[in-house]
């Protein structure tokens, strides 16, 4: 079943690292295989990171949109979840299950549950003047 997602007007995606754009309409597209997508609003943009989870959310969403890096961005994640843990004893069990998610490549899941951690304990968008979007893990069947 394939997954149909909906662009606002002018809203960008990123698909298997390539960033489409909408044009001045919305637009219904579908994926029919699997795929790593991330709409523009859950983008977080380097000069956004203000705290450690963020900081986390980032490295998760290089891993998730640059597999090719995926090595180099996997010693950054064990390196900044450790530190996470320092600073944020409070949510170990999100944090452990975050772990495993990107040990078994869920990294859209992995960034959801990174987001209820940004400040304020919501789920919120990395770019918080939109949404949070309720994207399910793109892995639909061919």
């Amino acid at each position: 079943m394939p997954l149909k997602f909906v662009l606002r007007p002018n809203e960008k995606v990123i698909i298997n690292g390539a960033v489409i754009g909408a044009g001045d309409r919305p637009g219904s597209f579908f994926l029919y295989n699997t795929a790593n997508f991330l709409r523009g609003r859950e983008v977080l943009k380097e000069e956004q990171i203000d705290c450690i989870e963020k900081k986390l959310y980032f490295v998760i969403q290089l891993i998730y949109i640059f597999p090719e890096d995926a090595v180099l961005n996997l010693q950054r994640f064990a390196s900044i979840l450790a530190e996470t843990r320092e600073a944020r004893p409070d949510c170990r069990e999100d944090l452990e299950e975050i772990e495993r998610l990107v040990e078994a490549r869920n990294h859209y899941r992995a960034l959801k549950i990174c987001r209820k951690m940004f400040k304020g304990g919501s789920e919120t968008s990395p770019n918080a003047a939109e949404g949070a979007a309720e994207n399910p893990a793109v892995d639909p069947a061919p």
